[in-house]
């Protein structure tokens, strides 16, 4: 047999298959499958280890994150405002009510103890149930994924997105403990209201801490994690109880409540915490956050509490009384914004509007507008007289003056001729202002303002007794308190302590005991003729029926501004209006709008105050001294608006030859003019100077 025919099977016989060729392909496909899974498990631990070596550490995982919420409250702990994102403490998941965990895992994760990070069993049951509704139903990212994607990606929606955040879910699994993880993710997830983790949004919502949260409370902060801000129960209580109900089914449906639990806490009306206590309140807590830093020594590291002097009740009496008169007369009138102050006596900021709507405009106008006061300044010229050996009863000249071509004339060139001091602040007498401040000097009168809280710059020349030099409305009522208090300076504060959320007091306001800005004969004085100008004066429309008032109307060049600062024995008070581009209005005076603001804001708190003497005159010694009768003691006398005298009793003098035109009822110059006044005691008023008088000590 030849070689190539050796081993060759017969004719008409098959050969058998070898056995071992169906080994060898079962074998190389479980070495395929294992290669495949050892390689994919490694790119997969290679993914992990990428992502995870661009983490920060994590042993700073929980620790607080964000600005310290920063909680604003009025003088009865009712809440002003807050501020900041809200990041409560680290409160552990088995310290918390255990409602909390339940309802969030019932809604959001059920099978959150079951998986790795990624449940396929979560996504084939979001997906069926998309697929059915038509449209995104439900989302299929577990907890330790969203823990992700709030830790350290983008909410941007992508496909690469989404494997990064699977990625980084196995890699937390791994990293913690499941405990861990919804601890980190209960105190870190946002529940609206810029708050964010459970602690805060407990303490936002209900007022209490996250240990003490019942069922009820527990779904509806569950309940807010789908859309924070539309489900919050402080802005949609009707779609957060909706919310709240579905819940509370998942509770049910995941064993964690039994039906007649659910049942009950259908019944529950949480009592939900009010976190915008008034449109215009913003301006307020502005005001005082600003302080802030100065006096706890920098910028808050945790959430505090801010108690202040505000009193809720009266801020929505006065922004009522603001918008109210605005809505009647500003299109009439040309007005287009106001602001308005109330203190105590002693300084305490009661009630401010910074302007007509917060949300148009952040601008306080109460605190940050400088403006001309017009006459509202000229209580601070008469009380210098005072000081220089004037009495309210002392005679004044009411006649043109001319200064260097500036002709200061009154209203309608009407002037009274020889008048009291009581008669020309009743009055808003200009020519009368101009000469007692060249009498007593310009730089007495700008102390004498200084003293009693004018902090603004103030150009010492006669034309300031018509108030050319701007301040803003807050210094220039807190500088009536010394007169309605009867002479105690009284600076403007709003804040009253500030505390961290666990208690740690950081400031608290001290007395500082009494310092007189005013000798209280003269702040008697000065009442007394106030309160006339209030009865039967300028500011008539501010007389209020069940309490004396004291005050002074001002008018800005070309009715630029209107004011008008009052006092009753424990409330003192400002109100401006004009516009913020400085242009005039249809003739408003301060006796006008701004004294209607005033007396509405007035009658509105006054069942909180009891009527009763002006402080200033309560026994006091100046009652004798302004005791006497006079045209202001006529009750039948007609209603005198600022600058429109009442013929009866004047002598009307025509205007001298220089033609002067007067602006309004306080007209006045620029301070780009006063160089032509710096020297205001040289012999060219017309008639003879006064002659010097003794100052009085006010003993």
């Amino acid at each position: 047999m030849r070689p190539s025919q050796r081993g060759t099977p017969k004719r008409g016989r098959k050969a058998p298959r070898p056995k071992t060729r169906r080994k060898s392909g079962w074998l190389g496909l479980f070495k395929f499958v294992l290669v495949s899974a050892v390689l994919g498990a490694f790119a997969l631990a290679m993914l992990v280890a990428y992502y995870a070596s661009g983490l920060p550490p994590t042993d700073k995982l929980f620790g607080v994150q964000g600005t310290p919420s920063i909680t604003v409250l009025d003088v009865g702990g009712r809440v002003i405002a807050t501020r900041g994102a809200g990041v409560g403490e680290i409160v552990p998941v088995n310290e918390m009510s255990p409602f909390l965990p339940q309802a969030v895992m019932a809604i959001e994760d059920r099978r959150f103890y079951d998986h790795f990070g990624v449940d396929p069993w979560g996504l084939a049951r979001a997906l069926f149930a998309n697929v059915e509704a038509g449209r995104v139903v439900q989302g299929g990212s577990t907890i330790t994924q969203q823990l992700a994607k709030n830790l350290f990606l983008t909410p941007e929606r992508t496909f690469e997105r989404k494997m990064e955040e699977a990625i980084l879910a196995v890699w937390l699994e791994m990293k913690f403990s499941k405990d861990e993880i919804l601890t980190l993710y209960l105190n870190r997830v946002y529940f609206g209201a810029g708050t964010y983790g459970v602690e805060a949004a407990s303490r936002r919502y209900f007022n209490k801490g996250a240990r003490d949260v019942t069922l009820k409370e527990a779904a509806i902060l569950a309940g807010l994690l789908k859309a924070p801000s539309r489900l919050a129960p402080t802005e949609n209580a009707e779609a957060a109880e909706q919310r709240s109900q579905l819940v509370l089914k998942a509770m049910v449906e995941s064993g964690f409540i039994t039906e007649d639990e659910r049942a009950e806490a259908d019944t529950v009306k949480p009592k939900v915490a009010v976190t915008r206590s008034s449109p215009g309140a913003d301006y307020f807590a502005d005001y005082v956050l600003e302080q802030v830093p100065s006096f706890i020594g920098g910028t808050p590291q945790e959430d505090i509490v801010i108690e202040t002097t505000l009193d809720l009740s009266m801020q929505r009496a006065a922004e009522t009384a603001v918008l109210t008169a605005l809505e009647k007369n500003g299109e009439k009138l040309k007005i287009g914004q106001g602001a308005f102050v109330a203190l105590s006596t002693d300084g305490a900021v009661l009630a401010m509007v910074g302007g007509r709507s917060y949300a148009e405009s952040q601008f306080n106008r109460a605190v940050q507008a400088q403006r001309a006061p017009g006459s509202s300044f000229k209580p601070f010229v008469f009380l210098a007289a005072l000081e220089a050996g004037y009495t309210p009863q002392s005679i004044v000249l009411d006649a043109p003056i001319k200064l260097k071509g500036w002709n200061p004339g009154n209203y309608k060139h009407k002037y009274a001729g020889e008048v009291t001091l009581i008669e020309a602040l009743a009055r808003s007498l200009n020519s009368a202002a101009v000469r007692l401040i060249v009498d007593v000097g310009p730089k007495s009168v700008a102390a004498v303002a200084r003293r009693l809280g004018i902090l603004s710059h103030l150009t010492a020349q006669p034309s300031l007794a018509l108030g050319t030099s701007e301040v803003n409305l807050l210094e220039l009522t807190s500088a009536y308190a010394p007169f309605a208090n009867g002479g105690a300076t009284a600076m403007p504060h709003g804040i009253v302590k500030i505390r961290t959320r666990s208690g740690t007091t950081l400031y608290e306001r001290q007395g500082s005991g009494r310092m007189d800005a005013v000798a209280p004969v003269f702040a008697a004085e000065m009442t007394y003729m106030m309160r006339e100008t209030v009865r039967m004066g300028t500011a008539k429309r501010a007389n209020l029926d069940d309490r004396d008032a004291a005050g002074k109307t001002g008018t800005g060049q070309a009715f630029r501004d209107a004011w008008f600062i009052g006092y009753t024995r424990d409330i003192v008070a400002g109100v401006w209006v004009g516009n913020d581009d400085n242009a005039s209005m249809e003739n408003v005076t301060g006796g006008s709008v701004p004294a209607d603001i005033w007396a509405a804001f007035m009658n509105a708190v006054k069942d909180s105050h009891e009527p009763g003497p002006l402080i200033a005159l309560e026994g006091n010694p100046a009652m004798d001294v302004a005791g006497g009768t006079g045209w202001y003691e006529d009750p039948s006398a007609p209603t005198v608006t600022e600058g429109e005298e009442d013929a009866g009793g004047y002598v009307e003098i025509s205007p001298d030859a220089s033609g002067a035109v007067p602006l309004d009822g306080a007209p006045m110059i620029g301070e780009e003019d006063a160089a032509a006044f710096d020297k205001m005691f040289e012999d060219n008023f017309g008639e003879p100077t006064p002659e010097p008088r003794q100052a009085r000590s006010g003993n």
